[in-house]
């Protein structure tokens, strides 16, 4: 049964994630059935998309129930290089899709799942949504672009009380820095994000995907940032650091942390 669902209305291809009961906790599975969806949608008629999300949760991030099993059971090193290097792929997609992507955050976001957020174009958010890097408490390194891209949108220091201090962004914040375009109504953010959606599908397509390419800039150098972010990522997931901070995050928050703390 696929992790993300694809709806489509009109010109406009909705991409959802449906790991409901983990709340969207990035899985290998999940990334797949996400890269699948995005390549499909390359090459279909719509003209624009929305990227959601089911639950109360856009999504908490690297599912840590699996690090744990994976640290017990398997290779937590090959395991967390793929999973990362997946989101990677996920990440560029979403930036190389020739559609303009709106984002249509529901709910708390942590750990390397901002990415997906990041690299849509639009992104708009319910008043309760929060961004959260969560590094510090797990005792992993940065990764789906907390590093290469909050960094390029909000700044160097930003980024550095994000993750250092980690500080929670709450949705006033997180426009005020330039992560995400505006907050609107919860029970209407669905409505909002198809209604820009449809509002980009009308316009020529190929100044939008000028557009889209224009503002992303060096996407080789974005490239390699993401990329230091895995091979770093990778390091130091099966450090004894990272094992003790999977097993305090778990016995702390469970699966679902509380981005207030």
């Amino acid at each position: 049964m696929s992790l993300v669902r694809v709806e489509c209305e009109g010109a406009v291809a909705r991409v959802v994630l449906c790991r409901v009961a983990m709340h969207n906790a990035l899985v290998p599975e999940l990334l797949a059935d996400l890269l699948a969806a995005l390549a499909r949608l390359r090459d279909d008629d719509c003209r624009a998309v929305v990227l959601a999300a089911e639950g109360p949760a856009f999504s908490i991030g690297g599912d840590m129930r699996r690090f744990s099993h994976e640290g017990e059971c398997g290779d937590l090193r090959a395991y967390g290089d793929k999973l990362v290097g997946q989101l990677n792929e996920a990440i560029l997609a979403l930036i190389d899709m020739p559609q303009p992507v709106v984002a249509a955050v529901n709910g708390i976001v942590t750990g390397g799942s901002i990415g997906l957020v990041l690299a849509a174009d639009i992104v708009l958010l319910a008043p309760q949504a929060v961004f959260k890097a969560h590094y510090a408490t797990a005792g992993f390194g940065p990764d789906g672009g907390w590093t290469a891209l909050v960094s390029r949108l909000a700044g160097r220091r930003r980024a550095a009380a994000a993750l250092l201090l980690n500080r929670t962004i709450r949705a006033e914040e997180a426009v005020a820095w330039g992560l995400a375009n505006e907050i609107v109504a919860a029970d209407s953010l669905h409505a909002d994000a198809f209604k820009a959606a449809r509002k980009m599908a009308a316009y020529p397509f190929g100044t939008m995907r000028a557009a889209k390419r224009l503002l992303w800039g060096d996407r080789a150098q974005l490239v390699a940032d993401l990329e230091a972010e895995r091979a770093r990522f990778a390091e130091l997931i099966a450090a004894p650091e990272a094992r003790a901070g999977v097993d305090a995050f778990l016995r702390d928050f469970g699966s679902y942390p509380d981005a207030t703390e």
